[in-house]
């Protein structure tokens, strides 16, 4: 006997037997597998990944491994070390360490007793890490997936789950030594990658502390007025100041004076004028963020890098455990020959000081000063993505280097052999899987998927002891002896 199940618009289909599963046809050619049984018509999930995720398809992955090689090349130039830690942490190590960024932490349930958390970045899980192994000196890279419960927006590369690229140097040093490192490495980065005009920021938490005493903001509202000020480089300074007054509960006139420090921004110039503030000039934490502003740009005068780099009072950098030099940086795009200034496009590194962390960790307060840095990766793949997109570009998925061809039937068995002695040289090679494949469609597929050689042997070849190489791209073919094959390979492969 069949039921039957009812469907949108009034349409009505007879369900399977109970012992059966079927695949109905519904309008537009999409197929869905419906199941009856005691719970009757059950529908399969929908195919998608979840919100703020995504698939990378080879060719983006691809993309994506030659960014990151270069990141990592730029590091290991710097003489870090690479590490690791779980993706999972203990949730009480991520709190209270991120300011209103907490929110979007990923809480896990009650896993056996132990309250876990999706790491939020690399800087607290480095610091945990420093901390429960008694390091006090260290220069690290790390790359991994991290994890934020954020409003994701795709087209800015701002997703839920995603790469960071981080630098850090830990230890007790000379004052801005490592600091200036950092900012050389994120220049050295961009440089490198050509995405454009750029632009890093600089401040320091010390100098932002005493515009806000000097302003009259009590201390207990330094991190939350922070915060606010961070929103200035999505939000106009009058919207800022709305905030500051309605929400944080700072007077217009306290919310003025900030006002008159936050839109500044430039060089070792302003940095000279600011340590002639009367009021600023008269307090410590402001005084000593000025000094080693100062001596910060001298040392990244050395490194020729001043161009880039402008002393900006309304970068803020949210999060809590920032205790010094705080750094950003942020890609410029001209709109057109009538705009004075470069208009920013979007944040794709940030980092600086956090002397503290490491102590909230260690049992006995024991503090380990660190300053780093963290890679936008996806931001950056987002815009090498479209650029990719936009000009056609192919991108190699795979490194094949040879592929091994046969011009006739039944010579299988010479292409096992010879692919076999290939890869014991260490050279890459493929095979078609078809005992015997037309030459045609293999040469077809060397010239689809970017392979440069093919390396073809039929029975005069066997008969002479020679493998016939050919160039994919010029398709001039010559015969080589075999014992000499894997030499000319790898000399016609030499960059």
């Amino acid at each position: 006997m069949l039921r039957v199940v009812p469907l949108a618009a009034g349409w009505l289909l007879p369900a399977a037997p109970v012992s059966q599963a079927r695949a109905w046809p519904l309008g537009h050619g999409v197929l869905r597998q419906w199941r009856a049984g005691s719970a009757g018509a059950v529908r399969r999930p929908a195919l998608k990944t979840p919100k703020g995720t995504r698939d990378h398809p080879p060719a983006y992955t691809a993309l994506r491994d030659r960014l990151l090689a270069a990141v990592v090349t730029c590091f290991k130039r710097h003489g870090a070390a690479a590490i690791d830690t779980p993706v999972l942490e203990l949730r009480e190590m991520l709190m209270g360490k991120y300011g209103e960024e907490a929110k979007l932490i990923y809480e896990l349930q009650d896993q056996g007793g132990e309250l876990l958390a999706l790491r939020y970045d690399l800087t607290v899980p480095f610091a945990r890490y420093l901390a429960m192994n008694k390091i006090t000196n260290m220069k690290r890279y790390h790359i991994a997936k991290v994890y934020r419960r954020d409003n994701p927006a795709t087209t800015r590369g701002r997703y839920r789950e995603f790469y960071q690229c981080d630098f850090d140097i830990a230890g007790q040093f000379d004052p801005m030594i490592p600091d200036a490192e950092c900012l050389k490495i994120v220049h050295e980065i961009l440089s490198d990658l050509q995405l454009g005009d750029f632009l890093i920021k600089v401040n320091d938490r010390r100098i932002l502390n005493g515009i806000f005493a000097v302003c009259g903001i009590p201390e207990s509202k330094f991190i939350t007025v922070c915060c606010t000020v961070d929103k200035l480089d999505k939000m106009p300074w009058e919207e800022v100041r709305s905030e500051m007054v309605g929400e944080k509960g700072l007077s217009p006139e306290a919310a003025d004076h900030i006002g008159e420090y936050v839109q500044l921004h430039g060089g070792l110039e302003l940095i000279e004028r600011l340590l002639q503030d009367p009021k600023l000039s008269q307090n410590k934490l402001a005084k000593e963020g000025l000094g080693d502003m100062k001596l910060l740009f001298e040392y990244l005068t050395l490194f020729g890098i001043t161009g880039k780099i402008s002393f900006d009072l309304s970068l803020a950098r949210g999060l809590d455990y920032y205790t010094g030099v705080i750094f950003e940086a942020v890609l410029l795009q001209q709109e057109n020959e009538h705009v004075e200034e470069p208009m920013s496009v979007g944040s794709v590194a940030g980092g600086g000081r956090y002397d503290g962390l490491v102590g909230m960790f260690d049992p006995k307060g024991r503090k380990v000063p660190c300053v780093g840095v963290s890679i936008g990766i996806e931001r950056i793949f987002s815009i090498l993505e479209q650029r990719m997109k936009a000009s056609g570009e192919k991108v190699r998925t795979t490194e094949t280097q040879v592929l091994v061809a046969t011009p006739h039937k039944h010579l299988l068995a010479a292409r096992l052999k010879l692919i076999s002695e290939l890869w014991g040289a260490g050279i890459k090679a493929e095979m078609l899987y078809k005992k015997d494949p037309k030459l045609l469609k293999q040469l077809q597929y060397c010239e689809d998927t970017g392979i440069p050689l093919a390396a073809i042997v039929g029975e005069q070849e066997l008969t002479d002891g020679v493998v016939k190489l050919r160039d994919v791209a010029t398709r001039v073919e010559v015969d080589i002896p075999r014992e000499k094959l894997v030499d000319e390979i790898r000399r016609r492969l030499e960059p």
